[in-house]
């Protein structure tokens, strides 16, 4: 996993919980990848685009991860602009991400795959409420592409999960590893 290396900064408080998740991941062989929300990065100097490491960089990370493992990596993100600048990150990493400007909702929904590993992290969680919400919705839209294998990993934990937690702990789904920040669960 030496080729994470590249987003250990002090500012990227969500590495430690990627570097866990993905070795499990690594380890049980995943071939599929979805993230909801993409990494947004910041502008700096009025024009450039840059990373913004307390975003937790999850779409350069995972897009790392799944050329190195030889996986598909699919983001999805209700903001065109949110993925044009995912696309300008990663382009150099990994140039078969699959990007698509959609609700994360019907995105699951209709999604035709199984998906090994699942990472929830679209809307902002400044309203704790609708955010909580948005996530059971992706949560419920998701549940039949899992299996026993599959990884989920919620973000903003306390600001997101206060549904979504239940939801999966009801549906079979235990904590493998949290931090103050974000949870990993599995069967």
């Amino acid at each position: 996993m030496i080729f994470l290396n590249k987003f250990i900064h002090k500012k990227n408080i969500r590495f430690p919980m990627f570097l866990e998740a993905l070795t499990i991941s690594k380890d049980r062989g995943h071939k599929v990848i979805v993230e909801t929300g993409t990494s947004r990065g910041k502008k700096k100097f009025f024009f450039i685009n840059t990373y913004n490491w307390k975003d937790g960089m999850s779409t350069p990370i995972l897009a790392t991860f799944a050329q190195n493992i030889n996986a598909e990596f699919h983001s999805c993100d209700i903001s065109s602009k949110n993925i044009n600048n995912a696309i300008s990150f990663t382009k150099k990493i990994n140039p078969n991400i699959k990007f698509y400007i959609q609700d994360s909702i019907n995105f699951l929904k209709f999604f035709p795959k199984k998906i090994d590993f699942l990472y929830l992290d679209s809307l902002d969680g400044h309203n704790k409420k609708l955010a909580s919400e948005h996530q059971l919705f992706e949560a419920k839209s998701a549940l039949d592409k899992l299996n026993n294998k599959s990884l989920i990993l919620l973000d903003d934990k306390g600001l997101k999960t206060n549904l979504s937690l239940d939801f999966f702990n009801k549906n079979n789904f235990k904590i493998l590893y949290q931090t103050d920040f974000q949870i990993l669960l599995s069967k």
